[in-house]
């Protein structure tokens, strides 16, 4: 009986110990979700970041740093941790911070979030058309030329040098946000050279037409006397033009006297609205 006894409990033991052993080995691998943010002074970042916005920042949110911020120790083309500034050396709050908090509040702890945010302040759409940027470029102002100086003058092919540092890098590109318009107001051909775009990026990076989610947040709106507010009848047209488009509500969120920019609340909030739509998606799928 002894003998059986002590039979059966190797045996249970043996058992138990497969068990861990499956379990250690079906653990998830590590995953990194990268989502490129392009348009002008709203994506860039106009609100100054708050005390708020630089603490709990979680280590599974990485940037992609886009341009050199030797006095801050970034270096362009390297993942850091997302504190803001995401965009330039000096910009502020944008959307994509919230975005990218709401993701990692939500998904599996083994899925990193990487940001690629490549963005100018009062720029046109056609500042990411790769076959008009130069032309752009070279009658802009001067104001302009200063901040699309530190992309090379070609934040397009900045956005694209990133994004494939993160695809070789073991990134999947899951989505594209847009916060652009207030530059193109009342052109009802937008959602037109918004598509030329969003085509160009899934080519460029090698991805299936429509493979990936666009978002693109309205403006300032009439409940905040947005001075651009009459753009979002414009860019809620999105959707009929680009089939994984998607519009995010700016309804409610805080604007500072401008008129064209948020606040930082208005930022944070939007930021949420994102990163919601792009669960839905995420967890849809």
């Amino acid at each position: 009986m002894k003998t059986i006894f002590k039979f059966i409990l190797l045996l249970l033991v043996a058992v138990l110990n497969g068990a861990c052993s499956i379990k250690t080995s079906q653990e998830p691998a590590e995953e990194m979700y990268v989502f490129l943010c392009l348009g002008q002074s709203n994506m860039e970042g106009h609100a100054r970041v708050e005390p708020i916005d630089t603490v709990d920042v979680s280590e599974r949110l990485l940037v992609m740093q886009a341009v050199d911020c030797p006095e801050r120790n970034y270096e362009r083309g390297k993942w850091r941790k997302a504190v803001p500034p995401m965009v330039r050396c000096y910009t502020g709050l944008s959307p994509a911070d919230y975005f990218g908090r709401t993701l990692v509040d939500s998904l599996p702890q083994n899925v990193k979030v990487g940001i690629v945010n490549v963005a100018v302040g009062g720029s046109r759409i056609e500042l990411f058309d790769k076959d008009s940027c130069q032309a752009y470029v070279e009658a802009a102002p001067k104001w302009l030329r200063n901040l699309t100086k530190d992309y090379d003058d070609e934040p397009y092919a900045r956005l694209i040098e990133m994004a494939k540092n993160a695809q070789r890098e073991g990134g999947i590109i899951k989505g594209i946000l847009l916060h652009q318009g207030e530059s193109n107001i009342g052109e009802t051909d937008w959602p037109v050279k918004v598509k030329k775009v969003y085509d160009s990026i899934l080519a460029d990076l090698d991805l299936q037409p429509n493979s990936v989610p666009l978002l693109a947040g309205e403006v300032v709106g009439e409940d905040q006397n947005g001075s651009c507010a009459s753009m979002n009848e414009i860019i809620n047209t999105l959707p009929q033009f680009i089939d994984r488009a998607y519009v995010i509500s700016s309804y409610g969120c805080e604007r500072v006297n401008d008129n064209i920019h948020f606040s930082a609340a208005g930022y944070r909030l939007l930021g949420k609205r994102y990163g919601e739509q792009m669960l839905q998606l995420l967890n849809n799928n």
